[in-house]
């Protein structure tokens, strides 16, 4: 059946780290411009890149077909007696045809890291022979079982290894062919004898790792960098130069002999049919008292904690809770808040202080919990900040824990919830990184390197082609030396690849059955702790929960501060219980005396405090949400308003919901709620046109403002003065930060001001103690003792104490001039 078709069944893309020069995007990109309908991904032993590649492929119109290039032990796959790495495995290519398929190959890829890890993650015959069903196989490049046995003159072995593979998976086992150099052409014919002997169909494939033809002094420059090696260095390890995407016409060429070769990538991409479910949730269920569903428990426990916050329950409050509760149930979410809700009381029945960050400090049913301690009708916090009631995504309550309890924490998640495991994140070759990495390669003398890559602008986000364009003594160089020129060229292309992974600093991914059921996992090098393949958003995207545990430095000094008075001064301090009108902590900001005070010590910072004059936590809040590129241009008027300058707002409305700031739209809370009562746009919706505004999405921000300016008709403004008002608020959407987050932190920083003003010793000496590693840091709290007349000696080593030890002395004004006391030592 001959065609002009042809199918890359052999691909290797960025995610076979430092082996793979090309991206997922361009790799389909050039299928498509090839003219090829099929693409498929085989990564090195991860399918780090399989959702992705699964998606944008749909997007392109490509069908993309998931596989790995598997590494066979040679024996068992725990065994770990090989003399090197060429002896502890070969190659061997596995492609899902089907759903089932797919399955196994998470399953296959994670036993690779979790059970056969040695030199790269091994699977071996037995979990081959469990896990089959559903895949086809190919027998690889010239690093497969059967070529290898050839290559050293051991056709029984060869013949062995041919018949058990077209055993296990009958007509989907395919001897793969390839013809792209010395030691490959050579082996070909060998491999088409076997094959016609055992009666094994063939298939042509490229082994591509970059590209496009060009790519190659990349790729090659790409494998020096992983392998530490000079690109001059006969010994480095070399591919060929024809190991990219190439054409259907290109590929039939290289095989004019064995064209059923080619026809058979047809075969093959035709027996495939993966659909991986992004639209499944399936988040862990908490098991609830007998006879309740987690809908019920939660109610309960919400009415339980608000009649304990509030007393008697208002129609407001009510109104507030049912509309939560029945977005939350009708998304079956209630188990999540359950889950929020356990581990969070873990961490407090543990003296483990624990609040959440970002969105989630805006939800009624949260502060009910008392997973958060911010009251979000006081503070006009809204829930369609955390949650759209039309889109069924995941949730995402951000937990800042105390950086000493976080372990335990995940731990005692880990016991009860048993599928857990930690997000791998990725790094990518960014511009000043990948300048320098390719410089070593190439010999470039350290100097000239690091002049080089101090010539990119110190810009966030930066890429290789802004520099050039930004920094002309770039291309002057270049124009000077050809050398520096082929530098840039060659960092050109490496730019924004993966480069490695590791694990996400916070992220977790929660389940209540075997992860392996919904994606791949890994283990790093030397740890036992599980982690996806998949980042973070991929997690998200096929239906599993994620939680962020952020270890807080700042909750464990606050903590040890508390810890030290009571020991000190026998008060007894609960953080949350702090008077947030203390007069004293106002004036500490006021003044500008913020050094360890969360998020407010930066010398700008304390300059707007110093101007602001702040005498309520609500221009902390402010402060704390203004106080970012972008926004701070609205500082001076804000300021000035503060004082007295007079203002005014085009609506009432609009002045009803602004009076808090002057009428500055400070807040994205506050945009909603302007949309919603001008316009009539839901809440939800109102922030997703926040966000549109914020993304530049015009086709939607142009909808959504006819849609405003009809609710502006209905209710009574004259369209002209619509529009007006649209465009007011367009202006100032992109500059709203989360209310509910900004909440949070300003409380957090009057909580460690309040400690500060109060008790400064004991503040100081936990301020340190968690500092100890920073110098810098360090030095500056030491300064910051003087100031308060407070003298410092290092943690007693002999004692093994993690504590500052703090000499007390009186302070200063508190001293009688000429008469000296006393140190009394703590």
């Amino acid at each position: 059946m001959s065609t002009d078709k042809f199918t890359h069944l052999h691909v290797h893309s960025e995610y076979s780290l430092l082996d793979g020069a090309a991206s997922i995007k361009k790799l389909v990109n050039q299928t498509k411009k090839l003219g090829m309908e099929t693409l498929a991904l085989t990564d090195h032993g991860n399918m780090f890149g399989a959702a992705a590649f699964f998606s944008t492929a749909k997007k392109a119109d490509i069908k993309p077909i998931i596989g790995i290039e598997a590494y066979i032990a040679p024996g068992n796959r725990r065994d770990k007696d090989s003399k090197g790495i060429s002896e502890a495995s070969n190659h061997l290519i596995l492609l899902a045809k089907n759903n089932q398929g797919y399955k196994n190959l998470l399953k296959l890829s994670s036993i690779g890291y979790t059970e056969g890890f040695y030199y790269r993650p091994r699977i071996d015959r037995e979990v081959l022979e469990m896990y089959h069903e559903g895949l086809i196989c190919t027998s690889a490049c010239l690093g497969g079982e059967i070529p290898a046995a050839i290559a050293k003159g051991d056709m029984e072995k060869a013949r062995e290894v041919t018949e058990y593979y077209a055993r296990l998976f009958g007509e989907d086992f395919f001897m793969e062919i390839q013809w792209h150099c010395d030691d490959q052409n050579v082996m070909t014919p060998m491999l088409v004898d076997m094959a016609n002997q055992v009666g094994v169909p063939l298939v042509a494939t490229n082994d591509v790792h970059f590209l496009e033809e060009g790519d190659y002094q990349a790729h090659a420059a790409l494998t020096c960098i992983s392998t530490g090696k000079n690109i001059d260095d006969e010994k480095r390890m070399k591919y060929p130069p024809e190991l990219f995407l190439k054409s259907p016409e290109q590929m039939r060429a290289m095989f004019p002999k064995w064209q059923e070769a080619c026809d058979n990538t047809q075969v093959i991409a035709n027996r495939c049919d993966v659909e991986i479910d992004f639209k499944t949730q399936h988040a862990p269920v908490f098991k609830t008292p007998k006879g309740k569903t987690a809908d019920q428990y939660l109610e309960e426990l919400c009415l339980k904690g608000l009649k304990k916050q509030y007393g008697e329950l208002t129609q407001e409050v009510k109104d507030r809770l049912y509309h939560e509760l029945k977005v939350i149930s009708s998304k079956d979410f209630s188990s999540y808040f359950l889950i929020v809700w356990d581990f969070v009381n873990f961490a407090r029945r543990n003296n483990i202080p624990a609040n959440p960050r970002g969105s989630g400090v805006g939800t009624l049913v949260g502060y009910a919990l008392e997973i958060s301690y911010v009251d979000p009708l006081k503070y006009g916090l809204l829930f369609e900040r955390f949650m759209d009631p039309e889109r069924n995504e995941m949730p995402d309550i951000d937990i800042d824990i105390c950086q000493n309890g976080r372990g335990r924490v995940i731990e005692y998640v880990q016991e009860k919830y048993g599928h857990v495991a930690q997000i791998i994140t990725f790094g990518t070759m960014k511009a000043r990184a990948v300048l320098r990495d390719v410089c070593r390669v190439h010999a470039v003398p350290l100097p000239d390197a690091d002049k080089l890559a101090k010539l990119v602008p110190d810009n966030l986000g930066i890429t290789l082609q802004d520099a050039l364009e930004q920094e002309p003594r770039i291309k002057e160089w270049c124009d000077k030396d050809p050398k520096m020129q082929e530098v840039i060229d060659i960092s050109l292309r490496l730019e924004g690849l993966t480069r490695h992974s590791s694990v996400h600093a916070c992220a977790v991914v929660i389940a209540d059955e075997p992860l392996t059921n919904f994606l791949p996992l890994y283990k790093a090098s030397g740890s036992d702790d599980l982690i996806t393949q998949f980042d973070g958003p991929l997690v998200e995207k096929v239906g599993l929960l994620k939680m962020d545990f952020l270890g807080l430095r700042t909750l464990s000094v606050v903590d040890r501060a508390c810890q030290l008075i009571k020991e000190g001064k026998g008060v007894e301090i609960d953080s949350r219980d702090i008077d947030l009108t203390d007069k004293a902590t106002l004036e500490t900001f006021c003044k500008g005396r913020t050094k360890g005070v969360f998020q407010f010590e930066s010398g700008g910072m304390k300059d707007l405090l110093q101007s602001m004059k702040p005498d309520r936590l609500e221009d902390l809040i402010a402060a704390n949400a203004l106080y970012r590129p972008g926004p701070m241009t609205l500082i001076p008027d804000y300021i000035a308003r503060k004082h007295g300058e007079s203002w005014s707002v085009p609506h009432p409305v609009m002045e009803k919901v602004l009076s808090e700031t002057y009428g500055i739209m400070v807040y994205q809370e506050q945009v909603m709620q302007i949309l919603n009562g001008l316009g009539g746009l839901p809440l939800a919706r109102a922030y997703r046109l926040i966000k549109a505004i914020g993304k530049k999405k015009y086709d939607v921000i142009a909808a959504e403002s006819a849609a405003f300016i009809d609710g502006c008709v209905e209710n009574g403004i004259d369209k002209a003065k619509g529009k007006e008002l649209f465009e007011l608020i367009q202006k100032f959407a992109g500059y709203g930060f989360n209310k509910s987050h900004s909440t949070q932190y300003a409380i957090l920083a009057f909580q460690t001001a309040y400690l500060k003003t109060h008790y400064p010793t004991e503040f100081m000496a936990a301020l340190l103690t968690f500092e100890m590693g920073t110098v810098d840091k360090v030095a500056e709290y030491i300064d910051e003792c003087k100031a308060y007349n407070i003298s410092v000696l290092p943690p007693d080593v002999n004692e093994s104490s993690t504590d500052f030890n703090v000499i007390y002395q009186e302070r200063q004004e508190e001293e009688t001039p000429g008469k000296s006391k006393k140190k009394k030592t703590k």
